[in-house]
């Protein structure tokens, strides 16, 4: 780990509410002089007793604007960035730590800007314990003016993702500009000549007067001085006069096919065109059109000033969560290596834009399958729960937050079942805790929030986890009260008025991620990289590996619960906010947490995910612990009805489950509530299964017995969520199981509302209703709740699959051992039990099926298969495949699939165990076969009973050949 780590944990907490005139919250300042009334509550302007403050180097706790110029935007400073140990300094009084913008790396000295391209990680660490790997700050080069000595570095300036660092020794200055995405640093001196120092001699590969091509550090770079100028090279230093006109710019090139002369030269050409039209502002603009299937459109805007010439775009570089999105623009073939994985380059762009699709969130999964024995058990946890449905956590933001986080849920899963005594429990302790916190009497010093001018932030008291001296977490923290606010507007409107206690909850929403530009009392969307597509948790981000971020899950916590907010009080800025907040950043969690695409994180990392996002890399590791189950489960807590994009890839979550059961050497032993829920979105049977056959476990800090049965169990009659579907309502999901699908609207409104989806089904939805369509047809909510009833049972045979794609060389499942090329007759054979033990990727006592003497073309397709599987009553079996080609009959296999294990229901009829589960290993190249042989292995990886398969005209492989 880095070092000056933060002790403890992230935190969590939230609080949200609407006090809007004129699009601006309206303060009356009370009487007494400690306190601003905010509606019915209030937050002190003094700060309590022994209450910590902002701080760093000098007098940065009275005046942040100390290493800022004049030249700088009026207002809140900026914090937790990617760039903020420029102005928040907490280590080095001077200058920053490496600011990583990616492609480039940055660091601040007397002399000037360091530059930094490095396109090896280092790697540390094992690939089943705690490891990191970080592409580290490696100065190819210092740009600066000849003879700069200043004492500091200072902020003249910022945009949404570029920051202006700026040097003064009194006789000399220099300016750059950065930023995300910029190839490009841009310069402007006085007092003398442009400087570069290069790490070690550089070796020139063009140089056409005012245009210097050179290579440092391993690195390509190119040196752009104004028409007229040129530069010198002597030895490690590089200058130029710049004419007398005291600009230009540097750009990296990226790494490309061919290193040759002429493909540098001919990059650094077309670079040209855009050197001196240097990007003095960034802008992001984001639209939510709920009515056209909850798109989202967001534009990445960039404004330049031509220094010389007339080219009004750049060059930049996206992020992967940027270009799979990418709409209206092609990037060009060259790319660059960053911590995030490669990133592509739009040429002459003054902007770009991505379409994305918001997937809907819920106040709560359906309860759809809570009837007879199951609604008993769910209301003995929900009647555990009622005394104390906080659990009494407090007394800080953080564990306050947790606890109402608890309560929320509980509130959520009562109200579904109409148990209204604990719902009314859990509705009266988030009243009394929000109502508490959300008002600041005169002396008080405990349960408050005080707002500080100087930073211009909302801090809570007691604080924890570095939330007031560093301005951690407050996402994570105010996210829980922002969550638990929504729950209780649903069911007191009067409550989450402006008059009421909505202004303080809408305070707390601008303190985290303030969505209203005009508000300058809060910096614009401080948690949030707009370029990177997530939050940063520091506020200071002084460490040598840049900012980092250990909870991805808390930080979308914070954008669910704005959503929801918003959407129940009205107001549709808060709620677009969420949207635009959610729908960026579960991208960005999919390929920079997870790299569920396998594409991102170095080869040799050796993990399928990471606990913490740094500036320069990724740790399988968190501030807190070393153990498996928290490293992976801190991004999977708080488990939410706006938590369903963890499970847009079903597949990704048994990979990352299959990991922590390897890691830890077995199944989880902590927290294992949290990841059961997290392993029923991908894999919903079997995670039922673990908490039946293991329901004596120790419940995670905010979590309950109560919601974790009812997740686990409702996600085991829908099945995993269904991405393909979209709808016109942000309160939506659709799940799918066997095929079938199950569609769900929540309405937590006054009036009815009609909900489409992009499959053109509606449902009609009641006002606070959640109403259920497809296989269950269910209405629960306020009001009464309801017992959900499936309108149809499960069907003994599951749909049909896919018919075989045409040619294909296609074998029957027959019984006695054989892989057959026609059908025979309906028949079965048992699949052993795995006896307990867990047989992952080895077969154990398996049912094989063999074809010899095949003689067939590969036509560079996939396998795919359709197997029956029933373990009828059996709980947490799962069954498991392997196909192997001899290509040649010599007896070795030339090609070997092993595919995810598939989690049967322990209810009677056949499922359909396909090649959609996902390969879990593969071997070796497929090719023609030529008096070949074909090896089906089918056994039970994991389970204690046997499970029947189905064979002769059922079970099918389906091979590429023809």
């Amino acid at each position: 780990m880095p070092v000056q780590k933060r002790p403890g944990r992230r935190s969590i907490a939230a609080g949200a509410a609407l006090a809007l005139m004129s699009g601006m919250l309206t303060f009356v300042v009370a009487t007494n002089a400690d306190a601003a009334v905010v509606g019915a509550g209030s937050y002190t302007e003094t700060p309590p007793a022994g209450a910590a403050l902002p701080n760093g180097c000098g007098s940065l706790t009275t005046n942040p604007r100390q290493y800022v110029t004049g030249n700088a935007p009026s207002g809140a400073v900026p914090t937790n960035d990617w760039w903020s140990s420029l102005l928040f300094k907490r280590t080095d009084c001077a200058y920053s730590e490496p600011l990583h913008a990616h492609p480039l790396s940055f660091d601040t000295f007397s002399g000037g800007l360091g530059m930094s391209y490095t396109t090896t990680p280092s790697i540390s660490g094992t690939a089943t314990g705690v490891g990191e790997y970080h592409y580290h700050y490696q100065q190819d080069l210092q740009v600066g003016v000849a003879g700069l000595n200043s004492p500091d570095v200072k902020v003249d300036g910022w945009s949404d993702w570029t920051v202006t660092p700026y040097w003064s020794d009194g006789a000399r200055t220099l300016k750059a500009t950065i930023g995300h995405g910029l190839p490009f640093a841009y310069f402007q001196v006085t007092g003398g000549n442009a400087q570069l120092t290069t790490a070690g001699t550089p070796s020139v590969w063009s140089n056409g007067g005012n245009v210097l091509g050179f290579t440092a550090g391993g690195s390509d770079y190119v040196a752009y001085a104004p028409s007229g100028a040129t530069w010198t090279v002597s030895g490690t230093s590089i200058t130029s006069s710049l004419a007398g006109r005291g600009y230009f710019s540097v750009a990296v090139l990226p790494t490309t096919s061919s290193t040759s002369t002429a493909a540098k030269q001919s990059l650094a050409s077309g670079y040209g065109t855009y050197a001196h039209a240097h990007v003095t502002g960034t802008r992001i603009s984001y639209s939510y059109n709920p009515g056209g299937n909850n798109a989202l459109s967001t534009t990445y805007a960039f404004t330049t000033t031509a220094r010389e010439g007339s080219a009004s775009g750049t060059v930049v570089a996206l992020y992967p969560h940027q270009w799979k999105y990418l709409s209206g623009s092609t990037p060009i073939t060259d790319t660059y290596v960053s911590a995030r994985g490669a990133m592509k380059v739009l040429t002459g762009a003054a902007s770009f834009r991505t379409a994305m699709t918001f997937r809907g969130v819920l106040p709560e999964v359906p309860g759809v399958a809570n009837s007879g024995a199951d609604l008993t058990t769910l209301n003995s946890y929900l009647a555990a729960t009622q005394a104390n449905p906080e659990d009494n956590r407090g007394p800080d933001t953080y564990w306050t937050g947790k606890g109402l986080g608890r309560a929320a849920r509980i509130a959520e899963i009562a109200d579904q079942v109409g148990n209204t005594a604990v719902r009314n429990s859990a509705l009266a302790a988030i009243k009394s805790r929000l109502t508490n916190w959300l008002t600041a009497s005169s002396g008080e010093s405990q349960s408050l929030f005080y707002y500080n001018a100087n930073w211009g932030t909302l801090i809570g008291y007691p604080a924890s986890y570095g939330s007031d001296q560093e301005l951690n977490d407050h996402h994570f923290h105010y996210g829980y009260y922002v969550a638990a606010a929504a729950t209780l507007a649903r069911f007191e409107p009067a409550w989450a008025s402006s008059g009421q206690y909505g202004g303080m909850i809408d305070l707390l929403i601008r303190d985290a991620n303030n969505y209203d530009r005009n508000d300058t009392r809060f910096p614009y969307l401080r948690d949030f990289d707009i370029y990177a597509g997530h939050d940063w948790a520091s506020g200071h981000g002084s460490f040598g590996s840049g900012n980092n971020q250990e909870s991805s899950s808390e930080g979308m916590n914070f954008a669910g619960a704005l959503i929801q907010w918003g959407q129940v009080t009205g107001n549709t800025a808060v709620r677009d906010a969420g949207v635009f907040l959610y729908t960026t950043q579960a991208a960005a969690i999919q390929e920079y947490w997870f790299d569920s695409s396998d594409t991102n994180f170095p080869a040799a990392f050796g993990h399928s995910t990471v606990g913490m996002v740094w500036g320069s890399g990724g740790a399988y590791a968190t501030w807190f612990s070393a153990e498996p189950e928290m490293i992976q489960g801190i991004n999977m807590l708080p488990i939410t009805g706006g938590h369903l994009y963890l499970g847009y890839q079903p597949s990704y979550v048994n990979t990352n489950y299959a990991e922590l059961v390897r890691n830890n050497g077995g199944p989880p032993t902590v927290w294992q509530d949290i990841l059961w829920e997290f392993q029923a979105l991908g894999s919903p049977d079997t995670a039922l299964a673990n908490f039946r056959a293991n329901s004596g476990f120790t419940s995670e800090e905010g979590e309950s017995k109560a919601h974790t049965f009812h997740w686990l169990r409702s996600l085991s009659a829908l099945g995993t969520v269904d991405t393909s579907v979209s709808a016109n309502h942000p309160l939506t999901a659709t799940f799918v199981k066997n095929g079938a699908r199950t569609y769900v609207a929540s309405n937590i409104n006054s009036s009815p509302i009609t909900v489409t989806f992009s499959t053109g089904t509606t449902i009609t939805v009641p006002a606070g209703r959640t109403v259920t369509t497809g296989a269950w047809s269910w209405t629960g909510g306020s009001g009464g709740g309801g017992t959900p009833q499936p309108t149809t049972g499960g069907p003994t045979t599951p749909p049909p699959t896919t018919p075989p794609p045409a040619g294909a060389a296609n074998r029957y499942l027959i019984s006695g051992g054989g892989l057959s090329g026609t059908a025979a007759g309906t028949g079965t054979v048992s699949v052993g039990s795995a006896g307990g033990g867990n047989y992952d990727g080895t077969p154990r006592n398996p049912v094989t099926f063999t074809a010899t003497g095949v003689t067939n073309t590969y036509t560079g397709g996939s396998t795919a298969f359709d197997l029956f599987v029933d373990a009828g009553p059996n709980v947490g079996n799962g069954t498991q495949v392997r196909v192997s080609y001899d290509l040649t009959g010599d007896g070795s296999f030339d090609r070997v699939e092993t595919y995810r294990y598939f989690a049967t229901d322990p209810v009677g009829g056949y499922e359909h165990y396909t090649q959609a589960a996902g390969l879990a290993s593969s071997a070796g190249t497929l090719g023609n076969l030529r008096n070949g042989t074909i090896r089906v292995e089918v056994w039970n990886a994991i389970g204690n009973g046997a499970t029947t398969l189905g064979v002769g005209n059922q079970s099918i492989i389906r091979l590429p050949l023809s």
